[in-house]
């Protein structure tokens, strides 16, 4: 089996002059599929397109044969496993017992367990998918793999999804050997260990933005103290001591009020652990000792706290190209317009209002734009496609406006930062022995 994953197998002809795929080559690698399900259809076909032998095991391969790839072969189960060495397991764990009849044909065989629970069986089981299954056929070798790339991702390929690929086994052959694939198929392999990670592997799906929680509730905690003190201030107060009614202002107004009050401090967030980070390494006197836990976690979550403020500050945007669509809006102006025909006044012009506005939009419009600036670079597509100087360039310019971006105060091989650098933040360390710049991106 490593003699034929030695092979390329990327750059087969595998598609006719029509479009359709063609049959794949004698000599290609053989691998088996049990299950006849979405996943593993696209299984099925991102295999055959990466230069695999597919052969898939069904209990009713005449009613499914027609969902496959015309290259792969859908036969019984018990057909299918007979030649591949590798062969996939992609049924729920329920239906791994219908399996046990052929233990005798899967001895000495690699299953590669791609199955995911619910969050309900996650806590019911103490074991993983994939331990459940090696302790069904303890003479195979169980992979775990698969189970964090959707079907979707499977048919449309890495460039449509996460190209990461966690894998983990007992046997390291039997590893090597699914990483080869992986890579094949245009995915990038993550050894996470042994079988006894699987469990861990398994939950990966099951969550739910994990890196965003801490942030959000900060962001919904800032909105929530600043929305009611805006409250209390133009609509509460003016009813108690003026009796004027202004809650029209709550769905609108009082939000668009808000909503940059949360924006500044969010931002101001994201650069403020740098500082302390730069003033504990100068106190300590070296950057080699890790950070306290609280420190570390509020560096982590920088490129979150600032998306949010990003997001904002781009709904304070919106909500301010709204307000003169307000009914209350076209009311105040049929007012004035009546009080200026009343007091006999024909031009009504304040100049310092004027400039104070067109000044307040101009400024407006470029603050949301650097902090788009920033946003978009703190994409990790984007940031990747950045080198360092050119990273640190943006960051330094949308934050201060300029700076010397080449000194070496602001490089990050630095053996202590500078705070008084004209960049941005310092270079800090999240952990012990590694050093990085303080912006969105970890």
């Amino acid at each position: 089996m490593s003699g034929e994953m030695d092979k390329p197998l990327i750059g087969r002809r595998l598609v006719d002059s029509n479009g359709s795929l063609a049959e794949a080559p004698s000599e290609a690698p053989k691998v088996g599929i049990l299950g006849s399900g979405d996943f593993a259809r696209s299984l099925a076909t991102r295999l055959v397109s990466s230069g695999f032998n597919v052969v898939v095991g069904s209990r009713n391969p005449k009613r499914t044969a027609g969902l496959f790839p015309s290259v792969a072969q859908v036969t019984f189960q018990v057909d299918a496993v007979s030649a591949p060495e590798v062969i996939f397991v992609a049924m729920f764990r329920e239906h791994y017992s219908s399996l046990c009849s052929l233990s005798d044909q899967l001895a000495g065989k690699i299953l590669v367990d791609v199955s995911n629970p619910t969050e309900q069986e996650h806590l019911r089981h103490r074991e993983s998918n994939a331990e459940y299954l090696a302790s069904l056929f303890p003479t195979c070798t169980v992979v775990k793999a698969f189970n964090v790339i959707s079907a979707w991702t499977l048919q449309a390929g890495p460039r449509d999804g996460n190209r990461q690929v966690p894998i983990c086994g007992d046997q390291p052959d039997a590893k090597r050997a699914v990483s080869e694939m992986v890579h094949a198929m245009g995915f990038m392999p993550m050894d996470m260990g042994s079988l006894a990670s699987a469990r861990e592997v398994e939950a990966i799906p099951l969550r739910l933005l994990p890196g965003w929680k801490v942030p959000s509730l900060l962001a919904l905690g800032l909105f929530v103290c600043f929305y009611a003190y805006n409250f209390i201030r133009d609509v509460l107060q003016p009813y108690v001591q003026e009796s004027k009614n202004k809650f029209y202002k709550l769905p609108v107004s009082v939000v668009n009020t808000t909503l940059p009050c949360v924006a500044y401090v969010l931002l101001s967030l994201v650069y403020l652990p740098g500082v302390l980070a730069a003033a504990l390494q100068l106190r300590r006197g070296t950057k080699y000792r890790r950070f306290p836990d609280w420190l570390d976690h509020w560096l982590q979550h920088r490129k979150q706290i600032g998306l949010l403020s990003f997001f904002c500050a781009a709904l304070h945007a919106l909500y301010s190209f709204c307000l003169p669509l307000r009914r209350s809006n076209r009311y105040d102006l049929v007012n004035l317009a009546i009080k200026q025909v009343l007091a006999n006044k024909s031009h009504l012009w304040v100049e310092e209002e004027v400039w104070r506005m067109e000044i307040y939009l101009s400024v407006g419009v470029l603050a949301l734009g650097t902090l788009s600036l920033l946003a978009v670079t703190s994409l990790p597509s984007i940031a990747n496609s950045l080198n360092w100087r050119e990273f640190s360039f943006v960051q330094c310019v949308a934050t201060s406006g300029g700076g010397n971006t080449g000194s070496g105060a602001s490089r990050p091989d630095t053996h202590l930062p500078a705070l008084a650098s004209a960049c941005s933040p310092a270079p800090v360390s999240a952990s012990c022995g590694h050093t990085e710049d303080v912006s969105w991106t970890l």
